[in-house]
C-alpha cells in the first residue's frame, strides 16, 4: 500500500476553506483512478509541543507509488491538484510502507 499525504497549512478564513474542501475538493479527488481510500484528520493537528500550523492532514491510498503517478497524471488528478493549490498552502508526500 501506498499513500499521497497532503498537509494544508492552516487558511486565513477556516470556514470557507472547510466549506469548499469538503463541498467540492472532495468529490473531485475522488475520482482518481486508483484512489482505494481517502482519509481526513479529525480535530486540531498537533506536534508533541503544541499547535503545529497545520489544519488539515488528507491521507489517500493506493496499491503502490505507479500508481499514485497514474492517478496523478491523470485529468482527474491533475483537477484534484489543480483544485488543491487554490485552497491553501500545502505540502504533499508521497510514499511506499509496510507494516513491520
Amino acid at each position: 500500500m501506498a499513500k499521497l499525504l497532503v498537509m494544508y497549512k492552516a487558511p486565513t478564513d477556516v470556514a470557507e476553506f472547510d466549506r469548499r474542501y469538503f463541498e467540492s475538493h472532495i468529490p473531485i479527488a475522488k475520482k482518481i483512478p486508483g484512489l482505494r481510500k481517502y482519509e481526513v484528520s479529525k480535530g486540531p493537528v498537533m506536534t508533541p509541543a503544541g499547535p503545529s500550523g497545520i489544519h488539515l492532514v488528507a491521507t489517500l491510498h493506493f496499491d503502490d507509488v505507479a500508481a499514485i503517478q497514474a492517478g496523478m497524471e491523470s485529468a482527474e488528478g491533475q483537477a484534484a491538484a489543480a483544485d488543491a493549490q487554490t485552497l491553501s498552502s500545502l505540502e504533499i508526500l508521497i510514499f511506499d510502507n509496510k507494516d513491520v
